[in-house]
């Protein structure tokens, strides 16, 4: 280990530090304004709202803006985001401007800003664009009476969770802002009067299943195959009628049944005493839990659903809350405890988190949403709602507590509440990913013990880079991208804010420890051994080698200049960022992260072949895209220059004349000279197995001959003067000492 002390060195570190220090400076903090004023200066009034001539000022007591025709006030415009939680698929707000009459009735509605990843490939703009637009003239009033029911969905194939939470939106605030202005005659929903209720934790429920459904304890939805053909046969779109369920009309599509588990009363009846103390022991304070269990045809749940998704056929609706189901808020049940239940092909739990809004007391409703292909990609959906409401034996009256000031959480601190929550409820993976951290510090600290067994360093390869790819990529989806760099520089240009990096630990603690291993390492750390994509390349690239699949080695005049492409690539991204991070967001999609691990190939055929083409080119040309055209990878290699230390270790006559570990490079980054480029290589050790290796290195089998000449002329010299020794004169006949 040697360290460098190039003056450069000294100063690009300075010039590291002085850029973190910049990413968080003191007391800077996102702007409170609105959205509805941003959007509302860059969509014209009258683009909007037909006829309209401008916007009035924003009023202080809501986030709207007055439509105004001339002087008069003809509706009022405001952003969804404002009023209700909007985030989709990718984990961003998705940001509708709406506009609302004075009769109730929607007069304007425009998609703003999104970053859906299924919506921004593959989906025309204008399909979406209609779609939003189809909400123009909906009556608001009518949807209070219904609770947002009085509709029915457009959704798009493809983009069933993204339609379902933008339709959730426009309804959910639409209702509020008619409400708190009076719009339509609507009236804001007035405090609870008379006594609260509470669930009764005392209060036992029947130990059996008829006795269950038979007081309201469990309600059920059953539908049979003809109820479903009905329904779609009055659907809007004549093709739905046009493709009938195959089957007897009286057989059952599905038998969906739900219940509160988290009454304690209810959870013990339906899961047994050991499963309750484990649901309690899931659940934060406040939370609760539905019981799903179904068994039929079709499922609530959908084969579509992946991990780290969203359970895009049910939804939760009480009032203005709508609650959608993620991967971390579901969990399997084995057996329902409750004698008598019926054989369910499915059992589920699904959390329902304490800042939701959610009151147990009161009505709410299961909306199931049912699908029919009627096109070879193209489906129609239609919606059947399972109605539930607590027993008022699990009920029990509330003191009203006295009057005293209210403790309104600032939304600071409920950020951080659940970003804190995302971070407990993913314990596991975290521990997983840190353990897999530790390992491989150790494996680099420790790197010479681990080289000197060839056989060891492969296995030890090729288990890790394994893990890598399954764990960290196909089941975490922690890819780290380009992306995150540019939504970086977008944070430090709008004001910079750790809660949204915090959102996501898993990349979180990935790019902090890529920070601390580009000190040591260099960007090998994070490219040779963390990368899933890359992890993938190289073990499909094993693969093509045991086929006995040709290698093919590029001229080093040719290699060394399709090294800049990256940085190219890197450096076009990062100035269109400066101007457009939607625009660089949609080019960097020349990395095929988001195709090969997030999306698991599960994409546009587009996409899916260049995905595909660039791992074809991996079998002849190991690690091709690494080596040419990872933008992230020459993102990461700037920084990488200011690295403090130098493991590799060399001989004075690596490179002249041995080209072993240059020949052996699986990514060429060995000069024929023998320096070790620092900004390519992926540290995997392969050169430094060479380098004990006592056959393949030049250095050490000399090394070892000329021990072996030396202990050879020492065992020679040994003997001939034992025999002299023997044969003179004054010690012949004498026994030797």
């Amino acid at each position: 280990m040697r360290f460098p002390s190039a003056p450069c060195r000294i100063l690009l570190l300075w010039i590291v530090i002085a850029l973190a220090a910049a990413v968080v400076p003191a007391g800077m903090s996102r702007a409170d304004a609105p959205f509805v004023t941003g959007f509302a200066a860059e969509v014209q009034a009258a683009d909007l709202v037909p006829g309209a001539d401008g916007y009035g000022p924003l009023r202080e007591d809501l986030a709207v803006v007055p439509v105004l025709k001339g002087t008069e006030t003809i509706g009022y415009a405001f952003v969804t985001s404002d009023f209700v939680g909007t985030t989709g698929y990718s984990g961003k707000p998705i940001h509708v401007l709406m506009a609302v009459g004075l009769d109730g009735r929607v007069i304007g509605v425009e998609l703003v800003k999104h970053s859906e990843p299924i919506v921004l490939v593959g989906i025309p703009d204008a399909r979406i664009r209609k779609m939003v637009a189809g909400y123009i003239g909906m009556d608001l009033v009518a949807e209070a009476a219904k609770e947002g029911g009085a509709h029915q969905i457009d959704i798009i194939s493809g983009a069933t969770v993204t339609i379902m939470v933008i339709d959730d939106s426009i309804v959910r605030s639409g209702l509020k802002v008619a409400r708190a202005l009076g719009l339509g005659g609507l009236t804001a929903v007035a405090a609870h009067q008379g006594p609260r209720f509470e669930p009764d934790p005392d209060a036992a429920a029947p130990a059996d299943w008829l006795a269950l459904t038979g007081d309201g304890t469990l309600r059920r939805l059953s539908l049979d195959v003809g109820q479903i053909n009905a329904a779609f046969a009055a659907h809007s779109d004549p093709r739905a009628a046009q493709r009938p369920h195959p089957g007897a009309e009286t057989e059952m599509f599905v038998d969906m049944v739900a219940g509160l588990a988290s009454v304690p009363g209810i959870g013990r009846s339906l899961l047994g005493e050991a499963e309750f103390s484990n649901l309690s022991n899931w659940l934060q304070p406040g939370d609760h839990a539905l019981m799903l269990a179904g068994r039929g045809i079709y499922s609530y749940k959908g084969s579509g659903y992946v991990r780290g998704g969203i359970f895009d056929r049910i939804v939760l609706v009480q009032g203005d809350v709508s609650i959608r189901f993620r991967d971390r808020m579901h969990r399997r049940l084995g057996a329902i405890a409750a004698a008598g239940a019926p054989r369910m092909t499915e059992m589920d739990l699904f959390r329902i988190p304490a800042d939701s809004g959610f009151d147990p007391t009161e009505p709410f409703r299961i909306q199931l949403l049912v699908q029919r292909e009627v096109g070879p990609i193209e489906k129609v959906f239609a919606t059947f709602d399972l109605g539930y409401r607590l027993p008022d034996q699990y009920l029990r009256a509330v003191a009203p507590p006295a009057a005293q000031a209210v403790d309104i959480p600032s939304e600071t601190a409920a950020q951080a509440e659940l970003w804190q929550r995302i971070w407990r409820d993913n314990r596991g993976r975290i521990v997983a990913l840190l353990a897999m951290l530790g390992v491989l510090t150790a494996a680099f600290f420790f790197q010479s013990f681990l080289t000197a067994s060839t056989r060891l360093t492969f296995w030890f390869r090729i288990g890790f880079l394994s893990t890598t790819l399954v764990f960290l990529g196909w089941y975490a989806n922690a890819q780290l991208s380009v992306v995150n760099l540019m939504a970086l520089i977008g944070s430090l240009r709008d004001g910079f804010s750790w809660q949204a990096f915090l959102l996501d630990p898993m990349t979180f603690i990935l790019w902090f420890s890529v920070a601390a291993a580009l000190l040591f390492w260099g960007r090998g750390a994070y490219c040779g051994w963390l990368c899933p994509f890359g992890a993938l390349q190289e073990l499909t690239n094993r693969l093509a080698k045991l086929a006995r699949i040709p290698q093919v080695t590029l001229p080093w005049g040719l290699h060394e200049r399709l090294w800049a492409v990256k940085y190219i690539l890197f450096l076009g991204l990062f100035g269109i960022s400066l101007a457009s991070i939607e625009q660089a967001e949609h080019l960097a999609e020349v990395e095929p992260f988001k195709t090969a691990i997030i999306l698991k190939f599960d994409r546009a055929w587009p996409f899916v072949l260049y995905a595909l083409v660039l791992l074809g080119i991996g079998l002849f040309v190991e690690r091709f895209y690494c080596r040419y055209l990872c933008p992230l990878g020459a993102a990461l290699a700037i920084p990488a220059r200011v690295r403090m230390f130098d493991w590799l270790k060399r001989y004075r006559d690596c490179g002249n004349p041995c080209q072993t570990c240059a020949r052996d490079c699986m990514v060429q980054a060995i000069h024929p000279t023998g320096e070790i480029n620092p900004n390519e290589c992926l540290n995997c050790l392969n050169c430094q197995v060479h380098y004990q290796s006592k056959t393949t290195c030049p250095v050490v089998i000399r090394k070892l001959k000329r021990r072996e000449t030396a202990s050879a002329g020492t065992a020679a010299v040994r003997e001939t003067l034992e025999k002299a020794i023997q044969n003179h004169p004054n010690v012949k006949g004498k026994t030797h000492v």
